[in-house]
This record gives C-alpha cells, structure tokens and sequence, in this order.
C-alpha cells in the first residue's frame, strides 16, 4: 500500500502546486507570475516529489505515464489499476483543497475555469478540438520518451527528476495557450470535477489523447533504445 500512497501524495502535490499556481498566483494583480510561472511551478512539483517517492512508487504521478511505462515493460500489470486510482484520487483530493482556498476570495467564480484543460471557446488561446489532440497527444509521447530515456539504467544515476522536471516545465510553456495543458488526465480530472460544465464535458479528451500518447512514446522509445536496457 505504502507505493498507492505515495502515488496519491504526489499527484495531490502536481495538481494543488501546478494548478494552484494557476488559480492563485497566475494573473495576482502586479506580481503575477503567469505562463512561465505556472509552468515552472509544474515541472517543480514533478521534479521535487521525484526525488522524494521516487524510490517507493517511481513517482508517475500520472496514469497516462502508468500506461506507457506498462508498454514499455517497466511497469507491472498488477499494479496498473490501482496506481492510476491512486492517482485520480489524489488529484481530486487536491482540486477540493484548492477550491476551498480559492473561493475564500472575494468574487471567486468556479465556473472561470479553475485551471481545467479546454479545447475550442475554452481552450486559453481559442485553438481547435484537433490542434488540442496533437498537441496533446505529440506532449505526452516526448513526455514519455525522456522518462524512459532519463530512467535507463545507461542514463547518469540520480539526474532523472532533474531531466523529467525540466521537460514538462518545456511542455506546459509550449502547450498552455492551446489546452492550459494537460498531459495528465488526473490532473485533468482533479480541477474538471469541481469547474463542472464544460470541463467535464471536454475531460474525455484530456483522457484518450495523453494515454495514446503515451503509449506511443513508449513504443517509440522500446524501439530506439531497446538496446540500452
């Protein structure tokens, strides 16, 4: 139980920093931190939870990262499901701890958007349902590439969180203006819950275009450096 735990723990800890981060501080009237924050506050919350349950759970944080490490063979069947409940689990847990912080602001308004993934009117930069699932799916796919490149046991031991921290900070400054991000349905999940509408109604894409995702990267990556394992 204790590797559930830890996987509940930190996706709690991605979801509450990275999107908190959104919610709270992005647009704080003149020391806002907006794109280039949020998106360091989210390669920062992966990369500190890294080195702290990375030798009990992995630290996936993540059920499209589940899955594509399952394809890739470095991840058990069994413990498929109950990471990824662990994970959506932690992430809502956090979506309930950031709404109660949230709203004990004067005119906070859910419905705004609470940091939820979005395509079309509710993507950040008006982009279309297919340019959110490239871009969804195209992130994930390198996400999943540089975590089994930095994880082979031929990388430089002990610089994995640094390099996987990093790539998804890269990610979120390239993919917010087009889906505010997701890469992670359970952090999908976590916000979307409490946002309703809409972000409930788009949360199927911020499911299948990460997983597929992932599973390509995995295969990609099973491919070019299957002789490095």
């Amino acid at each position: 139980m204790k590797k559930y735990v830890a996987e509940f723990i930190g996706t709690f800890w991605l979801v509450l920093g990275g999107c908190g981060s959104a919610v709270i501080a992005a647009g704080f009237p003149k020391v806002g931190i907006g794109l280039l924050g949020v998106a360091c506050a989210f390669g920062l919350t992966v990369l500190t939870m890294a080195f702290a349950i990375g030798h009990i759970s992995g630290c996936h944080l993540n059920p499209a990262v589940s899955v594509g490490l399952f394809i890739g063979g470095r991840f058990d069947s069994k413990d498929l499901i109950p990471y990824i409940i662990s994970q959506v689990l932690g992430g809502i847990a956090a979506g309930g701890v950031l709404y109660i912080i949230a709203s004990g602001q004067v005119g906070f308004d859910v419905k705004a958007g609470f940091a939820s993934n979005g395509f079309g009117e509710h993507s950040p930069g008006g982009y279309s349902l297919i340019a959110a699932l490239v871009c969804e799916i195209v992130m994930t796919a390198i996400f999943l590439y540089v975590i089994m490149g930095a994880t082979s046991s031929k990388a430089p031991a002990g610089f994995a969180p640094i390099a996987i921290g990093l790539c998804l900070t890269l990610i979120h400054l390239v993919s917010i203006p087009v889906t505010n991000t997701s890469v992670n349905p359970a952090r999908s999940t976590g916000v979307a819950l409490f946002a309703g509408g809409w972000a409930i109604k788009q949360l199927w894409l911020f499911w299948i275009a990460p997983i597929v995702g992932g599973i390509i990267g995995a295969l990609l990556y099973k491919f070019v450096g299957s002789n490095e394992d």
